[in-house]
């Protein structure tokens, strides 16, 4: 094997100990703090996450509690919500410790929050606000999620800039 195909990484004297990659392949010389809008964008899916919790822990208290129409429909939406509040969850801590793979579902998160807000605003109650805000925060977490600060933190690279980073190798530092 040539010193071409498999290079050794440049090592500064001073940290020799933390030189090297990350479990994202990303260098860990180069990886700096992490962005404000990556912080952000964790903070409101995460908050997103926070609300299903809340949602579906209040309906399993009235089903318990209250004196609902179907009891088991209850406790199973309860439950379903809960359930559903890990995705978002897991991705915001993964956004906070800049791991590529939880951009995924917190995109996926933000879409699926879409349609909810549409069918909220499409009420004549006091769910009119909730979905203002929910439509507000998908979109605002969608942006700073697809932001392109935050996917280079992130080691994303596109489809066109996959296999030329893969064929040259790891790049130098002067």
């Amino acid at each position: 094997m040539s010193s071409e195909q498999n290079p050794a990484s440049p090592k500064s004297t001073g940290n020799a100990g933390n030189a090297g990659n990350d479990e994202n392949g990303r260098d860990t010389e180069q990886a700096g703090p992490r962005p404000r809008r990556l912080t952000y964008a964790a903070a409101l899916v995460g908050l997103e996450g926070l609300a299903l919790v809340v949602g579906g822990l209040w309906i399993l208290v009235l089903g318990f509690t209250g004196d609902p129409d179907d009891r088991q429909q209850a406790v199973t939406g309860g439950v379903t919500l809960v359930v559903l509040a890990l995705l978002p969850l897991l991705a915001a801590r993964g956004l906070l410790g800049c791991r590529s793979w939880s951009r995924g579902p917190a995109v996926i998160t933000q879409i699926m929050a879409l349609p909810v807000a549409y069918n909220l605003l499409q009420a004549d109650s006091m769910a009119i606000p909730a979905g203002i805000a929910l439509a507000a925060t998908a979109i605002a977490a969608l942006v700073l999620i697809v932001n392109g600060e935050t996917t280079r933190a992130l080691g994303i690279r596109g489809p066109g800039n996959a296999q030329d980073a893969d064929s040259a190798g790891p790049k130098r530092r002067p």
